[in-house]
């Protein structure tokens, strides 16, 4: 994963992000490279400047500085060499990099005719570290599945920036592709963080909460009946899955190389790497017939069009956009329109608890709450995926 994005850097910044100790190497989020300025990382959703030895530090004064020379160093790495034929991601602020690695630019930007035509003078980048985790979709799919469709439902989920959307978007069109349709995660509603009970507000065990049994019965509050496990006939089944049709504008999703996908994304997934999200769905829908087209980050009338076509041949759509919540989404225009119109029966909010930790909301189309997991205390073999059921109806919605 990180050899993919060491291998563009300077020999120097290389040298030094190599020294970082393994622990920290491995929780690696982002890597902020700025001219003639602090060296930075983000690591577990903390932050530390890195001196010349390698070493972490909270004084901005002792962090190594990288060089004009580095930085032009650096674009030429990430251009291959051949800045021009990049302008296109030039203008947009951005350039992916093989793994999936998305590398955000700023510095002097040039104008052309009052729109930006690319920017120039890079004194500043942000290499955000794409990974993959499979289970990170686990306990969430249950809850998108509709049953008696026999497929999933149209689902919108929302996002602050870095808080894994993409990453849990890409495990989902990988179960999907898959056929997996696993139960909700095991614990019952009302286990808190590690198993233990306890939700605050709003959630099981907090005040004011009640709880609700696996067949989504609602129970007095406080009531500690045992979940009841649902019975035989309303397990999901296993199927061969469903065509997936992916849409990766940025190729953050697939991480594709030359048109073939790096990241496992299914045994019935078809990609359309570095393509305009709005063309690309009528693309797909015209070409490769999918029965589930995901794409990330939409917002524009463009993008809303074309998931109201896709809508219109029979295609369930599992989305992405930016926003703390509901609200969020609703001022912007072109997501307004579609929220209003009924389209998603489902939303999922990425977001963060009150302890920092994060935090996914799976509501209905009508904005009722039917799971929250929240991140476990420990790393556990049993939970690949990092979360912990505080409150579920069982996947009934």
């Amino acid at each position: 994963m990180l050899a993919s994005v060491f291998a563009h850097l300077p020999v120097s910044i290389r040298g030094i992000l190599e020294s970082l100790p393994a622990h920290l190497r491995a929780g690696l989020e982002e890597i902020r490279i700025r001219q003639d300025r602090p060296l930075e990382i983000v690591f577990d959703r903390r932050c530390a400047f890195v001196t010349r030895e390698g070493l972490t530090d909270a004084d901005a004064s002792r962090a190594y500085r990288p060089s004009r020379e580095e930085c032009k160093s650096l674009l030429e790495l990430l251009t291959r060499h051949s800045f021009y034929s990049f302008e296109e991601e030039l203008k947009r602020g951005f350039i992916t990099i093989p793994g999936g690695h998305r590398v955000g630019l700023a510095g002097r930007v040039v104008l052309e005719g009052g729109s930006v035509k690319h920017i120039r003078d890079v004194s500043s980048f942000n290499i955000r570290i794409a990974r993959e985790l499979p289970g990170a979709g686990k306990p969430v799919l249950p809850h998108l599945l509709d049953r008696e469709a026999d497929t999933v439902h149209h689902t919108l989920l929302i996002s602050p920036p870095q808080l894994g959307k993409t990453t849990l978007i890409r495990d989902l069109a990988r179960m999907i592709s898959s056929g997996e349709t696993p139960l909700p995660a095991a614990g019952g509603p009302g286990a808190g963080p590690c198993g233990k009970p306890g939700g605050g507000p709003g959630l099981p065990d907090g005040p004011g909460s009640v709880r609700i049994s696996s067949s989504g019965a609602g129970l007095e509050a406080g009531s500690r009946e045992p979940a009841r496990r649902p019975s035989a006939p309303d397990r999901p089944q296993r199927r061969a899955g469903w065509k997936v049709g992916i849409v990766d504008e940025r190729s953050e999703i697939a991480a594709s190389e030359r048109g073939v996908p790096r990241f496992d994304l299914g045994p019935r997934t078809d990609v359309l790497d570095a393509c305009p999200k709005a063309e690309g769905m009528m693309m797909m829908i015209r070409s490769m017939s999918p029965e589930v087209l995901i794409v990330d980050e939409i917002g524009r009338h463009e993008d809303a069009e074309a998931i109201r076509e896709a809508l219109h041949a029979g295609i369930r759509i599992i989305a992405t956009a930016h926003g703390r919540d509901l609200g969020d989404v609703k001022r912007r225009p072109a997501l307004r329109e579609l929220l209003e119109s009924g389209v998603f029966g489902r939303y999922v909010i990425l977001g963060r608890s009150a302890a920092g930790g994060r935090l996914v909301q799976v509501l209905d189309g009508d904005g009722r709450q039917l799971a929250v997991f929240g991140a476990y205390c420990a790393p556990a073999e049993e939970k690949p995926s990092g979360w912990e059921i505080l409150f579920s109806t069982g996947g009934r919605g």
